[in-house]
């Protein structure tokens, strides 16, 4: 297979880091999403510290983030030293609401982090209004958006930077944790580049206090080939996706997430609510049928986060959903027999 051959070509190379797959990878990746730059590192998590540290962002200074997220958003912000600033989501969305956006910024805040958040794309016009009118940067975390669109134009350059993960789980996932950082800023694409490799653009020459966050060339290859084949499987996964919608639309007790209007969700996660939730996944466990909660515990519940829960006032959205989201299974594996199966399923428990 292709795969196969991509492992050979490494391993016959000798060359294992920062070599030609990663540069070339690298090169497609920005082709992919239309951007200019595109820097490969160790995780989805090191993609978005490196980003706010490549924007010099840091002690002293707020950022804002979703209240309703997985804990990476915030732990990058506090891995830097500043501040998450929860806002909390459209619940018709699950996206950061940007009506809320003003009334959190503050003298010392740096910079928006909206999340696509299972792989429906935030709203950026709006966000990026609000970052120019009060000389913010904008880094948006696109872990789960691999492939998604704002009115046609793909993810991957609205913001200053957007931090990526290529964890095996994702629509374009390795086989390793691997991540990258795409922008159209080449001082951001330098500054991440140096940061990645010990601050060092010679060797043994460090002129920063770098980190080592490098994709190897082995993920780099398999990523080169699974991108042929994204566009097919997140094509598959919008046809789950609107067979659960024929299926399901008229179940009570279940609120389908809404769908966008001019933009395109990868559908990373098809996630659907109910207030009887455990029920629901319940059921759906004795017919055979894995589901998952994304996420259980919203970030500022989070015992990491107690020491400074004051800074937190109460995100009842997040808390809301926490307590409500179920993930139906979606994937481009999944046959149409069991599309059909998950959701009689789902409606022989709504009318039991």
């Amino acid at each position: 297979t292709d795969l196969d051959a991509a492992y050979q070509r490494v391993m016959s190379s000798g060359w294992y880091l920062l070599g030609k797959e990663l540069a070339a990878f690298e090169s497609e990746y920005a082709s992919f999403v239309d951007t200019k730059h595109c820097v490969g590192v160790a995780s989805g998590l090191d993609a978005l510290i490196l980003a706010l540290r490549a924007l010099d962002i840091g002690v002293g200074d707020e950022v804002i983030v979703p209240s309703n997220t997985y804990i990476a958003t915030w732990l990058a912000v506090s891995a830097v030293g500043a501040v998450p600033v929860p806002v909390e989501p459209d619940i018709t969305t699950s996206n950061i609401d940007p009506a809320l956006i003003p009334a959190a910024i503050s003298s010392r805040t740096r910079a928006i982090l909206p999340v696509h958040l299972y792989g429906r794309p935030a709203p950026m016009h709006e966000i990026l209004e609000i970052a120019r009118r009060n000389g913010l940067k904008v880094i948006e975390d696109a872990a789960q958006a691999h492939g998604a669109r704002i009115a046609g134009r793909l993810i991957g350059g609205h913001g200053d930077a957007v931090a990526w993960s290529f964890y095996p789980g994702k629509n374009l996932g390795a086989f390793a944790d691997a991540g990258a950082v795409t922008t159209n800023d080449p001082e951001i694409d330098d500054r991440i580049r140096v940061l990645r490799n010990y601050g060092s653009r010679t060797k043994y020459y460090n002129e920063m206090l770098g980190t080592n966050s490098r994709m190897d060339e082995l993920q780099a290859s398999f990523l080169r080939v699974k991108l042929k084949h994204l566009d097919d499987w997140n094509s598959r996964r919008a046809t789950v996706a609107s067979t659960y919608f024929d299926l399901l639309s008229d179940v009570s007790g279940v609120t389908l997430p809404t769908l966008p209007t001019d933009d395109k969700s990868a559908w990373h996660l098809f996630v659907v609510r109910s207030t009887f939730r455990d029920q629901l996944q319940e059921h759906l466990a004795s017919c055979g049928i894995q589901t998952l909660v994304h996420y259980p515990v919203p970030p500022h519940r989070q015992p990491a986060y107690q020491s400074t829960t004051q800074l937190f006032s109460d995100q009842p959205i997040a808390d809301c959903l926490a307590a409500e989201v179920l993930s139906l299974p979606i994937g481009p594996h999944i046959s149409e027999q069991n599309v059909q199966y998950v959701a009689s399923s789902v409606r022989a428990w709504a009318t039991s």
